[in-house]
């Protein structure tokens, strides 16, 4: 345990714990680690662990580390539009429990499909335009596993400098050369295209969709110009958009009305959908070659089909429109609204990612910790999600939630930032 008040104050970092120092045996730095998590210290990690007592929904119950159980206002999940307690989606998932169990006992390309499993396959392609889909049981593994299929050591791989940790993840796996561009950055975007050697003809574009941590959307529409321009495949993952932003709710590309210039459009179904799992929509061959090639799919156990019995009513809704779409974009301008009022600044959202900036570690981690146990429950968001001067809390909006939840969240949240002189 650390023991004095000075050990207390060390500036403890993340990346402090990665690496095994020299003279140490491989587990000491789990020591270290849980020294300080321990020692009383905020470290931001206090709400891990703490358990969900309720379904996904804007009321909610947790019981915290020390067993103590309170209610809570919930802005911390990605269930944005309250589908995993759906009636029709609950029921779709009942039937397919009923006929086939709670797992499905193979990996997809052996005994683990279904015609349940086909037909969201069918319906997420149909979605998006396209010929086919694949469906992954981990939205991380769906990054990874088409990433590290498609690309390889002759290709080159340009990515957004916020895209998610499983991209980047993915095209370490691959091989392939990676470029970064700042983010948003266009300009840097064809800087980096254009002194790309000729001969280097395996060129990929990745994107989030929605970045999950600003909640801005990617240019699209420069994207899918300067990847004409200079012969570049695009992938979109638009884990945070799907379901929540576009004219019908069919993301990013839809937003800028591209759909069709997308070469891999690629989608949790863990967020909007409020299911598991990950997908690829794109052309029957690139499907078929994924289901052969990408790892993370072909050695993993399929989504249980009482998982893909529930998203099939979910992808119904969607494809009509009719999931609640309209109702949770109005609370995210009304919540939107009343933050900038308050005097936060919420940085360039777009979506129903709604980042409160801090700016502060200590500050950070000390007011996620009162919100938690004041009412409101938030993500915390600093390095290594984004850095540590531009840390913030992160506000994710649900469909169920109301507008006067809106308020008491906004008015706690503005309580505590005056303790801090975060605003007036």
């Amino acid at each position: 345990m650390l023991e004095t008040e000075e050990k207390k104050s060390l500036n403890i970092k993340f990346e402090n714990f990665i690496d095994t120092l020299e003279g140490e045996d491989l587990f000491d730095k789990t020591n270290r680690l849980d020294d300080v998590l321990q020692s009383g210290v905020l470290t931001g990690n206090e709400a891990l662990g703490m358990v969900t007592m309720n379904k996904v929904q804007a009321d909610s119950k947790i019981r915290e580390k020390d067993g103590s159980i309170h209610d809570v206002i919930m802005l911390g999940s990605n269930s944005y539009l309250n589908l995993s307690t759906h009636p029709k989606v609950m029921e779709g998932a009942r039937k397919a429990l009923e006929q086939f169990g709670y797992g499905m006992g193979a990996v997809s390309n052996y005994a683990g499909i279904t015609d349940i499993h086909k037909e969201l396959e069918a319906r997420i392609a149909k979605f998006h335009g396209v010929e086919d889909c694949i469906v992954f049981p981990s939205g991380y593994g769906a990054n990874v596993g088409i990433i590290s299929a498609l690309c390889g050591k002759n290709d080159v791989i340009i990515n957004d400098a916020a895209n998610h940790a499983s991209i980047f993840d993915g095209c370490a796996l691959s091989g392939a050369e990676i470029k970064v561009f700042p983010h948003r950055d266009m300009k840097g975007l064809e800087r980096i295209l254009s002194r790309l050697p000729k001969e280097k003809t395996g060129r990929l574009i990745i994107t989030d969709g929605v970045f999950s941590m600003d909640g801005d959307i990617a240019p699209l529409d420069k994207i899918t110009e300067l990847a004409e321009k200079y012969h570049c495949r695009i992938m979109v993952d638009d884990a945070h958009g799907v379901g929540v932003v576009g004219p019908t709710g069919r993301g990013a590309a839809e937003h800028y009305g591209v759909m069709d210039k997308i070469d891999l459009h690629v989608s949790m179904l863990s967020k909007g959908p409020g299911g598991l799992g990950g997908y690829c929509a794109s052309s029957r061959k690139i499907v078929q070659y994924l289901r052969l090639y990408a790892r993370s799919y072909f050695f993993s156990t399929a989504l249980p089909a009482s998982v893909a019995g529930g998203l099939n009513e979910v992808f119904k809704l969607l494809e009509t429109d009719t999931a609640g779409r309209k109702q949770l974009i109005e609370n995210t301008e009304y919540l939107k609204k009343k933050l900038v009022d308050a005097g936060f600044d919420i940085a360039h959202t777009q979506s129903a990612v709604v980042p409160v900036m801090i700016y502060s570690e200590p500050v950070l981690f000390e007011m996620y910790d009162k919100l938690r146990k004041r009412g409101v429950y938030v993500n915390i968001v600093t390095y290594p999600a984004v850095r540590r001067k531009e840390c913030r809390l992160r506000l994710c909006m649900m469909k169920d939630l109301t507008f006067e939840q809106i308020d008491k969240a906004v008015q706690i949240i503005t309580e505590t930032a005056r303790e801090y002189g975060i605003v007036k």
